[in-house]
């Protein structure tokens, strides 16, 4: 950090001179103020790193200026300087957003470790906040996150093509973030400050979907008691977002060229025809270029839906990008919660990096929410929260069939290293052991290993459930 600005404000003049002298040995630049009202105008002019204030001073206290301090400038770090009989005081400062305090009389050897020490988590701060900027300025648009080549190529794709009108198909897997790409096109398009609807295609029959997007009229069938506006026509001189259009059957696909060619359409029932200025959007999972080699989709729709193809990459053809997304889903989901969650541990990172992910994005986030919500405060994710099963085998239990991190190939061997040094787990591993020992002498007799253990069979029979106890797990005959 170069050359920290701070600020003393003491109404002792020997106090002000001492540290001044010191903090600029230190490289520092300082500015001093003998009252608060002097100390808060100069906060309000420039910009300080680190501001040093007694707690006691005329006109205006020293919590009154960190206060202001938080208000004016909450990067900066306050430290504040009490007598020895104010300490609950000082702890009041710091439950207000003090960095730290120092009690007369002090060493100045003291005072600057406490100086070099917020100057380091300042540093941090700002690495952080930086790295924050590039990520989101580099590797992002709009929500959309990705330093993977193909990704990169899809963003400045969307980065070219949210400005025009052109029809834009979206094509991916489940899960890729169709949906975002096409809330990014419509925030990013002149079209911002009108609607954008979403429509999914798949959610609704043929009957159902035809007057969800062109509307019908009083009566045009049974339950019709009134006239009812479609998609189309909310969505007038905004974007419309259709989402799995491959589902949709020949008659909606006829209706929906028109719309395309024409720009008009009329109400399920009725003989008005509506013109309309909506930009489209479509996406699907499906290949519809087979879809229409099958004859299940019309080649002219096909086209006029693909002026603009965006194709989004699976995450397993983005590995790079895993702990990227990852990292971004940690902050939000510990935002959210109220929780404090450091980071992925090394192994929780190569274990989200070695999985397939075929739920892609949204399953990666899922995840993340599910470790964050297990995790403890101020621990690492570690791969146990990952996995989110009572028995996860990385606390001793054996492979999970339904969870993709147990069963795609990591060694038990490691699984059960990864938890060694957990207190908690290594208890757990050893009680596992010592039953499964138990019910081997009793040849599963639960009744007998329950007596040998000195538990009921009702506990006994629970624990071999927590720990995923069988007979085929202790080789143990009836």
């Amino acid at each position: 950090m170069p050359q920290p600005n701070v600020l003393i404000i003491d109404d002792e003049p020997l106090m002000r001179i001492s540290i001044a002298d010191a903090l600029k040995d230190e490289g520092c630049q300082v500015k001093v103020a003998a009252t608060g009202l002097e100390g808060v105008d100069l906060i309000k002019k420039e910009p300080f790193e680190i501001v040093i204030s007694d707690l006691r001073l005329p006109g205006m206290d020293g919590l009154q200026i960190l206060q202001t301090c938080k208000e004016v400038s909450p990067k900066t770090g306050v430290i504040v300087i009490t007598a020895h009989g104010s300490v609950e005081t000082a702890v009041g400062a710091i439950k207000m957003g003090a960095y730290d305090y120092i009690t007369k009389p002090f060493s100045m050897d003291e005072l600057l470790m406490i100086v070099n020490r917020l100057l380091k988590v300042l540093e941090l701060e700002d690495e952080n906040r930086s790295l924050r900027e590039e990520l989101e300025g580099r590797f992002s648009f709009k929500g959309l996150l990705g330093k993977n080549d193909k990704m990169r190529e899809v963003l400045e794709k969307i980065k070219l093509v949210a400005p025009t009108d052109s029809t834009v198909l979206i094509l991916g897997e489940s899960g890729t973030g169709k949906e975002l790409v096409a809330n990014a096109i419509h925030h990013n398009s002149p079209r911002r400050d009108g609607a954008f609807i979403k429509v999914s295609c798949a959610a609704l029959p043929e009957s159902l979907l035809e007057t969800e997007l062109f509307g019908h009229e009083r009566g045009a069938f049974t339950g019709a008691l009134r006239q009812r506006k479609g998609r189309f026509e909310l969505a007038h001189q905004g974007t419309l977002f259709l989402d799995e259009i491959g589902e949709i059957s020949p008659l909606v696909q006829v209706k929906l060229l028109r719309v395309l060619q024409e720009r008009q359409f009329e109400r399920v029932g009725g003989d008005q025809t509506i013109e309309v200025d909506v930009r489209l959007i479509c996406a699907t999972q499906r290949d519809l270029k087979k879809e229409v080699q099958a004859g299940r989709f019309r080649e002219d729709l096909f086209y006029r839906l693909s002026v603009v193809p965006v194709q989004l990459p699976p995450l397993r053809e983005r590995k790079e990008d895993v702990l990227v997304l990852a990292e971004h889903f940690l902050g939000g989901f510990g935002l959210r919660a109220g929780k404090r969650v450091k980071a992925f541990s090394q192994r929780a990172q190569g274990l989200l990096i070695r999985y397939s992910f075929p739920g892609n994005v949204r399953e990666l986030e899922n995840t993340v929410e599910r470790a964050v919500t297990l995790s403890h405060e101020n621990k690492e994710i570690e791969p146990w929260d990952l996995c989110g099963f009572p028995s996860c085998p990385y606390l001793g239990g054996p492979p999970q069939p339904t969870c993709g991190f147990c069963s795609e190939g990591v060694p038990m061997a490691e699984k059960k290293t990864a938890s060694a040094d957990r207190l908690d787990v290594a208890r757990e591993q050893f009680e596992r052991q010592y039953i499964v020992k138990a019910l081997e002498r009793t040849k599963d007799n639960k009744t007998e290993a329950a007596k040998l253990l000195g538990l009921s069979r009702k506990a006994l029979w629970e624990k071999c459930k927590r720990y995923g106890i069988t007979k085929e797990t202790n080789g143990a005959e009836e």
